[in-house]
């Protein structure tokens, strides 16, 4: 009887140590995960939605810190040393979904590449730039034309629109 022991706390601790390491390759820090959208069931039902804004979205995770809902945006595939504008603006954008539908905003978001993870710090100052792109963004939905907004064939080809798109380099 005490083998039989020795073997289950042994796969207990290998089991414990697996988990663990899967948990630290993640990126995440030890929170409670309040939502996971990267696995079925697990995610928020509804996407969370700010309406005076024009916003909705789910993000990657939702964390709990400090009593507090941290968003978590994950890109895998992504390799930098520094993170790309448009992903801390779209984490900005959780962010202040976060905030409209808890009534709190968080003190951050986190953001996670394949190697790498960033802080955003949501400050008023990025609570403003996140609030002047979605104007500019709504003004360019309601221009009769807008110009590509980027020289990558690999965009154009991914977009919805490169089949109808003057300007498209796919």
């Amino acid at each position: 009887m005490t083998s039989l022991a020795v073997v289950l706390i042994v796969l207990a601790a290998a089991a414990l140590i697996l988990a663990l390491r899967t948990r630290a390759s993640t990126g995440l820090p030890w929170a409670p995960i309040l939502a996971d959208d990267a696995r079925v069931g697990r995610g928020l039902e509804r996407p969370l939605l700010a309406r005076r804004y024009g916003l909705s979205g789910k993000p990657d995770y939702l964390i709990e810190r400090g009593g507090r809902q941290i968003p978590v945006e994950v890109k895998p595939g992504r390799y930098a040393k520094q993170p790309y504008e448009s992903d801390l603006m779209q984490l900005a954008a959780y962010c202040l979904l976060v905030e409209e539908t808890s009534g709190h905003a968080p003190p951050y978001g986190i953001l996670r590449y394949a190697e790498a993870s960033f802080r955003l710090r949501y400050t008023p100052e990025v609570r403003a730039d996140l609030l002047t792109i979605l104007d500019e963004m709504r003004d360019l939905l309601d221009a009769e034309d807008a110009d590509r907004s980027h020289s990558q064939p690999g965009r154009c080809a991914g977009c919805g629109f490169a089949d109808i798109c003057e300007d498209s380099l796919a």
